[in-house]
């Protein structure tokens, strides 16, 4: 028998569930056998599903963890203290991989799109809590190198929730 999808190719594979002859390309592994992607699940893996709870928990954990991070990172080199430099690179790399990090751990080592965007929120606290931290306005207009390392802090913790 031919292949549904590729009529050239030979095939002695059908679809579990409609029977339908599928070829080695087109077959879709799942839990109850061989599917064609028609009868396939369409639901995303299962370290991409994240719920309420995992969620909550996520955001509680960026927020506290934005704002501890902040603070020392506020302490350590204080908003317009040196402009942009290798120690203001360095730490906001450390930040944004820590805040990452808080975030997937408190999601269970869930991923995704919602928790990518809870880890920017907590980098976006920690800004604010550097710049409270280093004594000045909640934000400073002024801070161009401050800005370039809370942006390079919410890449790295984008990427950083694994």
């Amino acid at each position: 028998m031919q292949c549904a999808r590729h009529p050239k190719v030979e095939t002695e594979l059908a679809c579990g569930r409609c029977e339908t002859p599928i070829c080695p390309r087109c077959v879709v592994m799942t839990d109850v056998g061989a599917r064609c992607p028609q009868c396939a699940p369409r639901r995303p893996p299962l370290l991409q599903e994240v719920g309420p709870r995992y969620f909550l928990q996520a955001a509680a954990a960026a927020m506290a963890g934005g704002a501890a991070l902040g603070a020392l990172w506020g302490l350590m080199l204080p908003p317009g203290s040196s402009g942009l430099s290798f120690v203001s690179i360095i730490l906001a790399v450390i930040v944004g991989y820590l805040i990452g990090q808080i975030v997937s751990r408190a999601a269970n080592r869930r991923t995704g799109p919602p928790l990518q965007a809870v880890a920017i929120a907590g980098v976006v606290v920690a800004y604010l809590a550097r710049n409270l931290a280093g004594e000045q306005a909640l934000i400073v207009t002024n801070d161009l190198a401050g800005w370039i390392a809370a942006a390079l802090a919410a890449l790295v913790a984008y990427v950083s929730v694994d």
